[in-house]
């Protein structure tokens, strides 16, 4: 077997390797073949996962601010009426801010309203709309953290959908989609699920009932479609909900009050506890309580400062939530840790470079 670093034992050289920050895995790929085939390998990873060197990651489509004119060399940063969207990363751990490079082709940014799900280390960006036409897009597009770069994804088929449902399952490596309306504004009841892999769509049976800007979230081997509403309700959000069991292959009966109030779930997560958690109207954070009985138990309130649009994104026993004072304000994220007698969160408001200050419109979680 050839020498990762001549001169030293290969056990030692993974060592060395395992040490690199994942920013740092294109240029280490780059080095040589061995090297490329090191990083490529299952045994690389769980060897910095069980060396406590794997760091969750926070991935945002956040606006990006409009530079204004100034007369000094300072950099002013203005709300934009019509902003783009770039792909963000925040690194909870060390506070770090980043932007990886843009997705090909993509002119304006990221398409208006898409979803980031994460699959392994590898992000995927699915849908969303053209940013100057509006339109519906059925694009995927993968970026790879392993090699830095994005590919495209086979197209979403079927109806071109927007304001779907969408979440991943890490050990399936699979992407969900369901509901959302088509072009024609219909609300739709179809799903779907997509394959990392294989690169491949497959069709999953229909829900029993049409949601529009409803929400997903992956727990406990089961794809869980919340809220939304019927075409003829139009924004009458339903508090009800309904589940894919990925091993039967069938969707659940209706939960007629799975949420508590009537109103749009955006801010609806799969925390890393195996708990449904949302941020409600009030500026409560709650948490649906595991013990079967469907009630919602409050466990942390939002700032002040972050209770217009907010975005909810969990990993592990944490929570990071991002919001504004106002709105076409700044936005602004808190962390906090959740779980089984910890009692009220109390959130620690993030350093935010005032360039990573946009309007967020989706966000997930990943470990590397």
């Amino acid at each position: 077997m050839d020498e990762l670093i001549p001169g030293l034992p290969n056990d030692i050289a993974q060592e060395c390797l395992i040490r690199v920050p994942y920013d740092g895995f294109p240029t280490v790929r780059s080095v040589c073949r061995h090297w490329k085939q090191e990083v490529q390998s299952s045994q690389f990873h769980s060897l910095r996962k069980t060396a406590g060197l794997t760091r969750p990651v926070i991935a945002l489509a956040q606006a990006e601010p409009a530079l204004a004119p100034t007369a000094g060399p300072a950099k002013k940063y203005t709300a934009s009426a019509s902003p783009s969207y770039r792909l963000v990363l925040f690194e909870p751990v060390t506070g770090a801010w980043s932007c990886p490079s843009p997705i090909p082709g993509l002119l304006r940014g990221l398409p208006l309203f898409c979803h980031l799900a994460a699959v392994g280390r590898e992000l995927v960006v699915v849908g969303g709309c053209d940013p100057e036409t509006w339109a519906a897009s059925d694009e995927v597009h993968i970026y790879d953290f392993e090699a830095g770069v994005w590919r495209r994804g086979a197209r979403m088929p079927g109806p071109r959908r927007s304001f779907f449902a969408c979440a991943a399952s890490e050990e399936l490596r699979a992407v969900f989609v369901a509901g959302g309306h088509d072009e024609e504004k219909n609300a739709l009841r179809s799903a779907m699920a997509y394959d990392v892999v294989a690169n491949a769509w497959a069709p999953l049976p229909d829900m029993a009932q049409e949601r529009d800007e409803c929400r997903g979230a992956f727990l406990r081997g089961a794809f869980h479609v919340v809220g939304g509403y019927p075409t003829e309700a139009q924004g009458r959000f339903s508090r009800s909900a309904e589940a894919f069991d990925v091993a039967s292959r069938r969707w659940g009966p209706v939960e007629e009050d799975k949420l508590e109030v009537g109103t749009c779930p955006r801010a609806c997560v799969a925390g890393g506890d195996g708990r449904l958690y949302m941020c409600g109207p009030r500026g409560d954070v709650a948490a649906l309580s595991d013990d079967g009985s469907g009630a919602w138990r409050a466990v942390a309130e939002a700032p002040e400062t972050a209770r217009v649009a907010p975005l909810l994104v969990a990993w592990e026993r944490s929570l990071m939530l991002i919001g504004s004072e106002k709105r076409g304000g700044g936005h602004l994220g808190y962390v906090g840790e959740v779980g089984a007698g910890k009692g009220a969160t109390t959130w620690k408001r993030v350093a935010t470079p005032e360039e990573f200050s946009g309007h967020v419109q989706a966000g997930c979680s990943m470990e590397i």
